[in-house]
């Protein structure tokens, strides 16, 4: 498989066309208006193709930097996102990702950059704790105040009306709802303390309720298994 990051203006029509049909699999009721809403909100995409150069993966990336108390920082926010089951196995698509916000992202400048990412689907919450060893909201530990006080920021300034500063909830007018036999939880699955925690979090998950969440991008945040699947060394400690 190979991924490669692609400016939202350089898309082509029929890799329109494949990204609007690998989300019709697993979302209902996603129209291609709505699509382009989002895609028209978007700068950057990141492409994930097999040897036969058949999408298999793709997300959509608004990447832009805002001052915050004073401070310079980098923000990527996800917004559709899809993984083909004939990729999960892979590590193309995480690799090629972290690898493509690290390009947008001046690591000369010293900034931090922090991932805003909007979670319905427990599958997605439940990689969190896998790559990121701090990431909010979780189980284990109470969301700082710092932290929460710069989620609210960038939710707000980002969502908007549609963000419930009570819940750490986005409720769009028209959400994206997985697909029946993907959205809900089965009591196996709720065994997991942290599928479990999101489930608490986010009640309204199956009718596409979203749970803002947050992880620095900082290589110095990932977990072993993330370093593994990014494909990069142990990170040097910041001086």
């Amino acid at each position: 498989m190979r991924s490669r990051l692609v400016h939202c203006a350089a898309l082509t029509p029929h890799e329109q066309e494949a990204m609007l049909g690998l989300l019709h699999s697993y979302f209902e009721g996603i129209s291609p208006e709505q699509f382009r809403a989002d895609l028209s909100e978007k700068n950057w995409i990141v492409l994930v193709e097999d040897q036969a150069r058949q999408l298999v993966a793709f997300s959509t990336i608004r990447y832009y930097r805002t001052t915050y108390r004073g401070r310079r920082l980098g923000v990527v926010c996800s917004g559709d996102t899809i993984v083909d089951q004939s990729a999960r196995r892979s590590t193309e698509f995480f690799r090629g990702w972290n690898a493509s916000v690290r390009r947008l992202h001046d690591q000369t400048l010293r900034e931090p950059l922090y991932w805003l990412l909007l979670v319905s689907g427990f599958r997605t919450y439940r990689l969190l704790p896998v790559l990121w060893r701090e990431f909010y909201p979780r189980l284990d530990r109470r969301t700082p105040d710092a932290t929460q006080a710069l989620v609210d920021h960038l939710a707000s300034e980002r969502f908007g009306d549609c963000f419930d500063l009570a819940s750490g909830i986005v409720r769009f007018p028209r959400p994206q709802v997985l697909r029946d036999g993907l959205k809900a939880i089965s009591p196996g699955r709720l065994e997991d303390p942290h599928v479990a925690f999101f489930a608490g979090k986010n009640p309204g998950h199956v009718r596409g309720d979203e749970l803002v969440c947050i992880a620095d991008l900082s290589d110095q945040n990932l977990t072993r298994a993330g370093m593994r699947m990014a494909g990069v060394h142990k990170p040097p400690v910041p001086v």
